[in-house]
């Protein structure tokens, strides 16, 4: 790889996949809407990390924006596409499902397209566990992923679909990687382990949906990065788990390592669960390991310490972080 799109370079996963190629020496040019989902000031800071490096380009560009997109891809000769812009998060997506769509299936396209008309021939696209909802645990690839219960994920699967048939027509190279919930440092304020430490720091009962027996397999960001950086080989068509590796962690679990991390107790405020959220996620990682030499290095208790610390030195402007 010489030089390589970033897109939702912004974004929690994306700028730390950029600061890795830009650790390797890669050119890497970045795209991001900068929208105001959640709070500017994180994707602001998160910017900040790359602005300065000498073979970073940024362009606050949309991805559902042909054109700007046609003078981007004429303008630059890119190895690979890295297409981590997204609309995330299930619960609003049931509130703006058009925005989803717009966003993770259209956006997808219009890149692939871009990608067909300059003869870029790598595409990595970042996806999701929630596609695995009510399928048999440990979630592997081969499972039939047709029962999608948020438009978050059923848009998810579109720009799946759509990057298989820009495969077979044109024979674009692509690497689907399947993220399983993602943690550490800088992650989006909508996101439990953000919340939890800003609760819990700030003395506000957590808002917990559910029992709090439900799980997931936490995946540190930086193994994530890594990962999406090596599924930039050559694979024809592959879909990838990245994920914790069969090692789901109950969200009280969460709970009590943030309290003992910040030396305070939670307090709990107990809703009814979402019908579109899974109760548990347990990747199956084989097929990382075999492809790409990936597993996790990150650990979830030093993970979590990573995210404190990260708060606590950026406390005096999170206090104001609306969640």
């Amino acid at each position: 790889m010489k030089k390589v799109l970033v897109t939702g370079v912004a974004g929690f996963i994306a700028n730390r996949v950029a600061q890795l190629l830009l650790a390797d020496g890669v050119q890497v040019v970045g795209l991001d809407n900068m929208n105001d989902y959640y709070d500017p000031r994180l994707k602001e800071w998160r910017l900040s990390t790359l602005t300065d490096h000498p073979n970073f380009q940024f362009f606050n560009i949309n991805i559902e924006d042909q054109k700007a997109l046609k003078d981007l891809f004429d303008a630059h000769s890119f190895d690979v596409v890295f297409n981590l812009a997204a609309r995330a998060g299930v619960r609003y997506s049931m509130e703006n499902p058009h925005v989803y769509m717009s966003t993770n299936a259209q956006g997808s396209l219009n890149l692939l397209e871009e990608m067909r008309r300059t003869d870029v021939k790598k595409f990595v696209l970042a996806s999701t566990s929630s596609l695995y909802a009510g399928l048999e645990m440990p979630f592997k690839e081969d499972l039939a992923v047709n029962t999608p219960i948020s438009p978050y994920a059923a848009s998810k699967k579109a720009a799946e679909v759509m990057a298989y048939t820009y495969n077979y027509l044109y024979g674009i190279d692509v690497s689907i990687v399947r993220y399983f919930t993602v943690f550490g440092p800088a992650s989006r304020p909508d996101m439990a382990i953000f919340r939890f430490i800003e609760w819990i720091d700030r003395g506000e009962p957590i808002q917990l949906f559910g029992d709090g027996a439900q799980s997931r397999d936490f995946t540190y960001v930086d193994d994530i990065a890594r990962g999406t950086i090596l599924a930039g080989k050559h694979l024809d068509y592959q879909v990838i788990n990245l994920g914790g590796g069969k090692n789901p962690i109950a969200v009280t679990r969460v709970i009590n390592a943030i309290e003992t991390g910040l030396g305070k107790h939670a307090r709990l405020n107990i809703q009814s669960s979402n019908k579109a959220d899974m109760k548990e996620t347990w990747a199956d990682i084989t097929k990382a390991e075999a492809l790409l030499g990936w597993k996790p290095e990150v650990d979830f208790q030093t993970g979590i310490e990573r995210a404190i610390e990260w708060h606590t030195k950026n406390r005096n402007w999170l206090n104001s972080i609306r969640l």
